[in-house]
C-alpha cells in the first residue's frame, strides 16, 4: 500500500490538472497488452484499426518498445502544470526533452523490459530520437485521441468543479470520497491499497497533483518518484457511464415534458457545469445549450453562479425534485 502523509501546509499547495500526453499513453499501453487487469475499461476495438495503420505508416513502435509492466518513458508524458493543459503543450514539453535526458529514460526503460526489434532499435538509438518520437505521438493523438478529447476534456473539468469544491468546503476527506474505491483519507494521511508497495511518502508542504482521468478507469495510478509530483491520477467523475455506454437519451416522460434536449441538460446537472462543458459532453451546439439553459433558468428549474471566468449551472431543489422523479 502507498500512503501520502499530509501536513498542514499541503492543502495549500495541493493542485489539480489535466494531461492529454497521459490520456495517449493510457491508451497505447493498452492496445499493447499491458495493464490487462483493466479488462473492463474503455473499449479498445474501436482504435484498433487506426492503431494498426499507425504501426505500419509510422515510428510508433519506438515508443511501444519502451513500456514495461509497471511503467513507460518519462519522456514521453512530462507532469502537466494546470487545468489548461493542452495536446501543444505536452508534445512542446517532450521536445524540448535534452538528448542525454532522453537516453538516460530510455536506457532504463529497456533494462526494464523484453528485447525489441531492430527498427525501433534503431529508432531509439538514433541522433534524432527524440523528435523522431515526437512525430509518432503526435500522429498517435491525433488518430486516437483527438477526435474524443472534447467530450472527455469536458468531464474531466466538470470533476474538478466538484473535487474542488469539496476540498474547500470540507476537507480531504470528502473531497477524497468516490475518488475511487482503493483511495481514503485516514488519520491525516491518504492511503492508496491498490498499489501493493510505495510503502510511506511525506508529501513535504509541496501538495498533491490530483489528476482525472478518462482513460484510466476503472483503475487508478500514483507517482511518488521524480520527476513527477507526488500525484493520483484517477477516473473522472461520470466517464463509466460514457464507457459502459449506458442509454444517455432522457426518460420519455420528461422528454415530453420539456423537451428532448432540455430534458438530458437538466439530467446532465448533477454536478455544476459550464455552457461549453455541457456541449461538449453532450454533443449539442454551444449556442443551443445557451438557449436551453435559458428557459431551464426562467423555469426555476436551474440556477447559475460565476466561477472566474466562467458562468457555472446548476439544478435548484425544483429541478433535482423533478430529475430525481423519473
Amino acid at each position: 500500500m502507498l500512503r501520502f502523509v499530509v501536513g498542514p501546509d499541503d492543502l495549500l499547495h495541493s493542485r489539480f490538472a489535466l494531461s492529454p500526453a497521459m490520456e495517449l499513453a493510457q491508451v497505447l499501453r493498452r492496445l499493447t497488452g499491458f495493464d490487462r487487469h483493466l479488462g473492463a475499461g474503455p473499449p479498445l476495438d474501436r482504435f484498433r484499426p487506426g492503431f494498426e495503420r499507425l504501426r505500419r505508416e509510422t515510428e510508433i513502435d519506438a515508443v511501444l518498445a519502451l513500456n514495461y509492466a509497471k511503467g513507460g518513458p518519462n519522456f514521453t508524458a512530462w507532469p502537466p502544470l494546470g487545468l489548461a493543459q493542452t495536446w501543444a503543450d505536452d508534445l512542446a514539453a517532450t521536445r524540448a526533452t535534452p538528448l542525454s535526458v532522453a537516453r538516460a529514460d530510455i536506457a532504463d526503460c529497456l533494462s526494464r523490459g523484453t528485447s525489441i526489434d531492430p527498427r525501433a532499435a534503431a529508432i531509439l538509438h538514433s541522433p534524432d530520437v527524440v523528435e523522431r518520437v515526437a512525430v509518432a505521438l503526435d500522429a498517435a493523438w491525433h488518430e486516437l485521441i483527438a477526435p474524443d478529447w472534447p467530450q472527455l476534456r469536458a468531464i474531466c473539468e466538470r470533476d474538478v468543479v466538484h473535487r474542488a469544491g469539496l476540498l474547500a468546503r470540507r476537507g480531504w476527506a470528502a473531497a477524497l470520497d468516490g475518488l475511487h474505491s482503493e483511495v481514503s483519507w485516514r488519520d491525516g494521511g491518504i492511503d492508496v491499497r491498490a498499489l501493493r508497495s510505495g510503502g510511506r511518502v511525506d508529501l513535504n508542504g509541496e501538495g498533491l497533483l490530483l489528476i482525472p482521468s478518462a482513460h484510466i478507469w476503472p483503475g487508478l495510478a500514483a507517482y511518488s518518484d521524480s520527476p513527477w509530483p507526488k500525484a493520483i491520477i484517477y477516473p473522472a467523475r461520470g466517464v463509466a457511464a460514457l464507457w459502459e455506454r449506458q442509454p444517455p437519451a432522457a426518460p420519455e416522460a420528461l422528454a415530453d415534458l420539456l423537451g428532448r434536449s432540455r430534458a438530458r441538460l437538466l439530467l446532465a446537472l448533477d454536478d455544476p457545469a459550464s455552457t461549453t462543458q455541457l456541449a461538449r459532453s453532450l454533443g449539442l451546439a454551444t449556442g443551443a445549450v445557451g438557449d436551453h439553459l435559458a428557459v431551464l433558468l426562467r423555469a426555476g428549474l436551474v440556477r447559475r453562479a460565476r466561477d472566474g471566468r466562467s458562468v457555472l449551472y446548476g439544478r435548484t431543489p425544483l429541478g433535482d425534485a423533478l430529475a430525481g422523479s423519473v
